[in-house]
């Protein structure tokens, strides 16, 4: 071939291999966002079961109380009482520092505890939807006291 026809050929194929370069970073750093997301939702996850197991072992430690059923409380009810309060009995402290711990180490944190007969059904609720999942997520964890 004569070499007049032949002038910018390396040209296109340099652009052509930036093209080529830039889509696999662009690909690269979207893995790496969802990698990320993911990261974020295993570790909220992770906290929702620690606080659950928490609340288990408070439980545990009394137990009495958990048989009378005085740790229920639906997510969505107000704490029985103040829990700097004098005459606030020992669960209800316990279900305070609880949703205080729910609240500060989780998005929009809350929780529940349902009594059906000897088993327990302790409920860890948050809102993930800042790291682009959906908007309440729920965690739980059946135990027997």
């Amino acid at each position: 071939m004569n070499r007049k026809f032949q002038q910018g050929f390396s040209l296109v194929e340099v652009m052509v291999s930036v093209l080529i370069f830039s889509i696999g970073l662009l690909g690269l750093a979207a893995m790496q966002l969802t990698a990320l997301k993911a990261n974020q939702t295993a570790t909220i996850r992770s906290h929702a079961t620690f606080l659950a197991y928490e609340m288990a072992d408070r439980m545990r430690a009394a137990r009495g109380d958990a048989q009378a059923g005085f740790y229920n409380l639906s997510i969505a009810t107000a704490l029985p009482c103040n829990p700097s309060a004098e005459t606030c009995l020992p669960f209800q402290r316990d279900l305070a520092e609880w949703r205080n711990n729910l609240a500060r180490q989780l998005p929009g944190g809350s929780g529940g505890v349902v009594q059906n007969g000897n088993l327990f059904t302790i409920i860890v609720q948050w809102n993930e939807a800042r790291v682009g999942g959906s908007a309440t997520q729920q965690f739980s964890f059946v135990t027997q006291i």
